[in-house]
């Protein structure tokens, strides 16, 4: 069985699958973009946990982070639709089936990367809040 950690962050790559994008997990940037964009979930820091006791709980704000990058003529466009996308996938389940307590995306900060003999790259490190708590620090 899967710890807390690593079943909300499969919740969240399964719900980032429905974003009409090439979703990754934890994979390094491909030669090529895809034309309808790429996301790359990164497992990101767990951070110091809250804890509670009686019951023992110790509640994360897990930071994981998307990459997200587009490329092509129309670059700004898409990269406003890949990331609405995001946002409409995240907030269709802020709980990710019930795995956490709440899932909140921060606003991107993109940034245009040329490529030599290419349309050059828009990207952006998206940070994702995953809070949950768990009776163990390693289940």
């Amino acid at each position: 069985m899967p710890s807390t950690r690593e079943a909300t962050l499969a919740a969240l790559h399964a719900r980032l699958l429905t974003v009409p994008a090439t979703t990754l997990r934890g994979e390094v940037l491909p030669e090529r973009v895809p034309a309808a964009g790429l996301l790359i979930l990164r497992d990101g820091e767990p951070g110091e946990p809250e804890v509670t006791l009686s019951p023992l709980r110790y509640h994360y704000q897990h930071r994981a982070e998307i990459e997200a990058v587009v490329q092509g003529a129309d670059r700004d466009a898409d990269f406003d639709r890949l990331t609405a996308s995001i946002g409409a996938a995240l907030a269709a389940d802020r709980t990710l089936g019930g795995l956490c307590d709440w899932v909140e995306a921060e606003a991107p900060r993109p940034v245009d990367l040329p490529v030599e003999g290419a349309a050059s790259l828009k990207a952006a490190v998206i940070p994702v809040v995953l809070h949950y708590s768990t009776a163990d620090q390693l289940a």
